[in-house]
């Protein structure tokens, strides 16, 4: 199982990006997804989750009201839509693939596979 996170890139504050976490070798729709995220000196945390169906997403408080998620399992690709992005939303951002399917799973010891993760980065 391999996972392809992109779209990162440098952008003002106030803007957007749009993340892309793209599966090969498995059909993603088996698995919940999680995005996460660690800024430099930092640990990983979650940042939004959806389940294997798409009907289920959770967004962590940080994020709540600007980012979005979403998939598209003909794709297999699910989506971080960030909007109204902040200085502190700087780090890697981090895909995430896991085996509780029809479930949101904020737990990142939950995650069997990763991927290498996209630098965003948020200018003041």
């Amino acid at each position: 199982v391999q996972l392809q996170a992109s779209g990162g890139g440098l952008v003002q504050a106030g803007g957007s990006l749009r993340l892309s976490c793209a599966a090969s070798g498995v059909t993603l729709d088996y698995y919940a997804i999680g995005w996460f995220r660690q800024a430099p000196g930092k640990e990983r945390e979650g940042v939004s989750y959806i389940s294997s169906s798409g009907g289920s997403r959770y967004y962590e408080d940080s994020v709540k009201g600007r980012f979005s998620i979403s998939r598209d399992n003909a794709k297999n690709t699910v989506y971080l839509q960030m909007n109204s992005l902040k200085p502190e939303d700087t780090a890697v951002y981090y895909c995430a693939a896991s085996g509780f399917r029809e479930m949101v799973v904020t737990s990142l010891y939950e995650y069997e596979y990763w991927g290498q993760g996209t630098q965003v980065t948020v200018s003041s």
